[in-house]
């Protein structure tokens, strides 16, 4: 739902400039740690040096480091404040195997901690708990699950982070979402023996990971357009005088809503049981990572945001939608208000998870709109904080969940 912009009140106006200001001050020291993170380059679960940084200028602001959170080596919960609203910044900082930061998290980091800088002096004031709370392994992995199951989001009342996309990207996140998605290992087990002398005795494995890709392509003729399916083979024997007796199939299913991706999975499970049955194989399929649930956006939440890029001369119209891609953020906005808009980086005509996008995600513009976004981030929590309908909303909403929690574990 589209909400029109409202022109804020003259104290709101007023603590927006404080906040605006507070953003620009920290500009250079938020930069340099969005550069680090862009050079370390670290994978999932893997992003020692980048949480460290992002930690250490958290704690610089005055939060109260927790390091390791959930039992997560690289997670960490930085707070500032006791208000009854509590407010999750939620900060990323994987990168993708071999290309890097591919998919801007150092642009995700950056915004998400320039907002919270900005607004921990200001925390009293609004009567709120300000978290940022350092969350790995996004692109593969999931770890704001892994967070959501252990508890590190319970009490929180709205959560929030960007996302960095192509240019031309509308900055209105209204009716936008994000894709479940569920990753998953297919193993077939069939029989070695000698290629040359007795092939005929073999099962081929790597047979049965030859049909279960064609099954999965002849399906794809006949799914919506708006479903994904990916796969590729990550094991498939390793010399030529011996019939493969192994074989792995890693693959995933994307859809809008989790009623089509069970249906989508079950087909696309077809076909890989097909393929045993077809080469004499035997199958047995494990996911590999959490599922990651449909993104939900706020739309009050929304409308702020949306009323801060105006000030920017942003592109506001209704969006047609995301065509594609998947967040663990869909976990936390199932059962949290959260607001997950897209960053349209100036120039960039190249898609994400490319090694042109990952050299544009340490460029100035995208550093400017980083900033941009740090700033409406901060704006948008002052609104909701301030809006006493709005601020109750949210408080109600956190506190039923957590009486929900408790009672399921009494």
């Amino acid at each position: 739902m589209f909400m029109e912009p409202k022109e804020p009140t003259p104290a709101l106006q007023a603590l927006r400039t404080a906040l605006a200001e507070a953003v620009s001050r920290w500009k250079p020291r938020v930069q340099e740690m969005a550069h680090q993170i862009h050079a370390h380059k670290e994978v999932s679960f893997e992003e020692v040096r980048s949480a460290e940084a992002v930690a250490a200028l958290l704690a610089e602001g005055g939060f109260e480091v927790e390091r390791g959170t959930g039992g997560l080596p690289t997670a960490f919960t930085a707070t500032a404040g006791s208000g009854d609203l509590t407010v999750a910044l939620c900060v990323e900082y994987d990168a993708l195997p071999d290309i890097g930061h591919a998919c801007g998290h150092n642009l995700i980091a950056g915004a998400s901690v320039g907002a919270a800088l900005a607004l921990q002096p200001f925390v009293d004031e609004l009567g709120i708990t300000l978290k940022a709370i350092g969350t790995p392994a996004e692109e593969h992995g999931g770890g704001k699950a892994l967070l959501l199951e252990r508890g590190a989001f319970d009490g929180v009342s709205l959560a929030l982070m960007v996302h960095p996309v192509q240019d031309g990207v509308t900055y209105n996140p209204a009716g936008t979402s994000a894709q479940a998605v569920g990753r998953y290992r297919a193993t077939f087990t069939g029989q070695a023996a000698h290629a040359a002398a007795a092939p005929h005795q073999g099962v081929n494995a790597a047979d049965a990971a030859v049909l279960s890709q064609v099954a999965v392509g002849l399906l794809r003729q006949q799914i919506p357009g708006d479903h994904r399916i990916a796969m590729y083979v990550a094991e498939a024997g390793h010399v030529t005088n011996i019939i493969p007796e192994r074989a792995v199939v890693e693959f995933e299913c994307r859809a809008f809503t989790l009623k089509e991706y069970e249906a989508l999975l079950e087909r696309v499970r077809r076909c890989f049981e097909g393929a045993a049955l077809a080469t004499g194989t035997t199958l047995a399929i494990e996911d590999t990572e959490p599922l990651y649930e449909p993104l939900i956006q706020d739309d009050a939440l929304a409308a702020h945001w949306t009323e801060a890029m105006v000030v920017f001369g942003k592109d506001i119209s209704p969006s047609a939608g995301i065509s594609g891609g998947s967040t663990d953020m869909g976990n936390i906005s199932q059962v949290i208000p959260s607001l997950h808009p897209w960053l349209s980086i100036p120039g960039a005509d190249v898609p994400i998870h490319s090694h042109s996008f990952a050299a544009l995600a340490d460029s100035p513009a995208a550093y400017a709109v980083m900033s941009e976004a740090a700033t409406a981030l901060a704006w948008t929590v002052a609104a909701a904080a301030t809006n006493p309908t709005e601020r109750a909303r949210l408080v109600k909403a956190a506190y039923l969940r957590q009486t929900l929690t408790q009672e399921g574990t009494s």
